[in-house]
């Protein structure tokens, strides 16, 4: 049994430098003898990379085979409401969103975001008919799925001539907060036929508003940036 000179650890015989601290191994009594085999495996075992067509090929059969069984069994078997219609929207929302990760990834980011929308609205427009009411899709569901897209799109539409940064990005996204509250509130009491005036959707805003100025601010003074950068290492 032998140890490294400087730091002690344990080292194997076949060894010829210590694995802790890479002194060398010397041994006077073993250097005209044949070296011994290493311990640890020298062939260097590697994972295959999966394709991404094959990942997209499987993502579509497993999206079709799940939303296809769930129709036969709605229409075979629990025939009482149109319940597969929920499954199927939810694979065609999957289905949409891995779009630009398995199959096309070089899909522009605005036409991204719009199938993305576009897709939750047909998913919401699907609801309907489980439902047995459309009023709320109109009112709410349908310009709800339109102010998440178009203030998506919005930022990324920023993005393309405003250098965006972890400050900057939280300045954009405490303006998009009040801003998606307010709409949603009133869209809500709209639909409620309730008074449209702002309650809850208000102590959001105020919220945002103290954050929002703080943000400004340490974007406004240099000085003042590069410390909060600094000490919160961004």
């Amino acid at each position: 049994m032998s140890y490294c000179v400087n730091c002690g650890v344990e080292l194997d015989g076949s060894l010829k430098e210590c694995p802790l601290c890479n002194t060398p191994v010397i041994n006077p009594r073993e250097r005209d003898l044949p070296p011994k085999p290493s311990p640890y495996p020298t062939d260097k075992g590697q994972v295959e990379v999966v394709r991404r067509k094959d990942l997209g090929i499987l993502l579509a059969v497993v999206l079709t085979a799940t939303g296809g069984t769930c129709l036969l069994l709605n229409l075979l078997v629990f025939s009482g409401s149109l319940w597969s219609l929920l499954v199927i929207g939810g694979c065609l929302c999957l289905f949409v969103f891995s779009i630009p990760v398995v199959f096309y990834s070089k899909m522009p980011v605005s036409l991204t975001l719009l199938l993305d929308g576009i897709s939750v609205a047909v998913y919401l427009f699907m609801i309907t008919y489980v439902t047995k009411s459309d009023v709320w899709f109109w009112q709410l569901g349908l310009p709800t799925a339109a102010l998440v897209t178009g203030l998506a799109e919005l930022l990324c539409l920023l993005s393309r001539y405003v250098r965006f940064t972890i400050l900057s990005g939280a300045l954009s996204l405490f303006v998009d907060i009040p801003v998606f509250c307010a709409a949603l509130e009133l869209l809500i009491r709209h639909m409620m036929a309730l008074p449209l005036r702002l309650t809850w959707s208000a102590v959001v805003l105020t919220v945002c508003v103290i954050i929002d100025v703080a943000l400004i601010t340490i974007l406004a003074k240099k000085r003042l940036r590069n410390e909060v950068r600094r000490r919160l290492h961004f």
